[in-house]
């Protein structure tokens, strides 16, 4: 018999204690990834809405620069093709819950159409700079 034999009663394996310490690593570091790409999801999604407002509101601009007015519908942006397509608000998931500021009526003229000047998300959550998304814009 050699001297590296296994006595017959004792059989191989791991130990409960040495899985549940495996098992309690592995916890920990799902737990850290997890969190790690849901805050890296929320950067990414906050990205898209900063650019979404800019070309929105820049959309708004370039109406009133080009008509003397404000658009009365965030539609008109797009049916006047001064954009592709109203984007989706990466806070809501939709790209018809815009907020559409109406800008204040001219006092001289209260007939007049009331027109969008200022788009934010209408979405309430907070974002990590403490503001909250609808209260975002350019």
């Amino acid at each position: 018999m050699s001297s590296h034999s296994i006595p017959p009663n004792s059989s191989r394996g791991f130990t409960l204690l040495e899985l549940l310490t495996v098992m309690t690593i592995l916890a920990l570091l799902s737990t850290v990834g997890i969190v790690g790409y849901k805050h890296h999801m929320r950067r990414a999604k906050e990205s898209v809405l900063k650019e979404d407002l800019f070309q929105l509101n820049h959309a708004l601009e370039q109406f009133k620069a080009d008509r003397g007015k404000y658009p009365s519908s965030i539609q008109q942006l797009r049916e006047m093709q001064y954009l592709r397509e109203i984007p989706v608000d990466p806070m809501t998931g939709s790209r018809d819950l815009w907020i559409g500021d109406l800008e204040q009526p001219d006092p001289d003229n209260p007939e007049a159409e009331v027109g969008i000047w200022k788009i934010h998300s209408a979405s309430t959550d907070v974002g990590e700079d403490g503001i909250p998304y609808n209260e975002w814009g350019y």
